[in-house]
C-alpha cells in the first residue's frame, strides 16, 4: 500500500448503535443502524417468562434500538449535508418512520398483564 495514499484516505465512520430497553428496564439491547446486535442484558426475573414472548420481546427491542440508530446516522449525515435523496438511496428511517413503527408497537405489544383488576 502506498503510504502517501493512505493518508489521502478518509478515515472510517463510527458505527452508530442506540439502546432499547423494556417498560420495566428489565431487558436492554444495543444494536446498530443495520440491526447487528451488540449487547444484551436481561434480569434473571425475566427468564422465567414464556419463551415465545421473551424472544419476541428482545426482537421487538432490537428493531427498535435499530430503528434509532438509523435515524442518529442519518441526522449525522443531514449536518454533514448529503441530500434527501442520498439518504433514501442508504435506507435510513425518517423521524416520522420511526415514530410511527413505535406507535404501531406500542398498539400491538402488550406488556400490561390481562386481568378484571384495574390501576387506580
Amino acid at each position: 500500500m502506498d503510504p502517501e495514499r493512505a493518508d489521502a484516505a478518509p478515515p472510517p465512520q463510527a458505527t452508530v448503535e442506540w439502546t432499547a430497553a423494556s417498560r420495566t428496564g428489565a431487558i436492554s439491547v444495543r444494536a446498530t443502524e443495520q440491526g447487528l446486535p451488540l449487547g444484551i442484558s436481561i434480569d434473571a426475573a425475566e427468564l422465567k417468562r414464556d419463551p415465545a414472548a421473551l424472544a419476541a420481546e428482545i426482537l421487538r427491542l432490537y428493531k427498535q434500538a435499530a430503528s434509532r440508530a438509523g435515524l442518529a446516522r442519518r441526522t449525522e449525515l443531514e449536518a454533514a449535508g448529503m441530500s434527501v435523496d442520498a439518504l433514501a438511496l442508504l435506507g435510513l428511517p425518517t423521524p416520522e418512520q420511526v415514530a410511527r413503527e413505535e406507535i404501531i408497537e406500542e398498539e400491538e405489544y402488550e406488556t400490561e398483564p390481562r386481568s378484571w383488576l384495574r390501576s387506580v
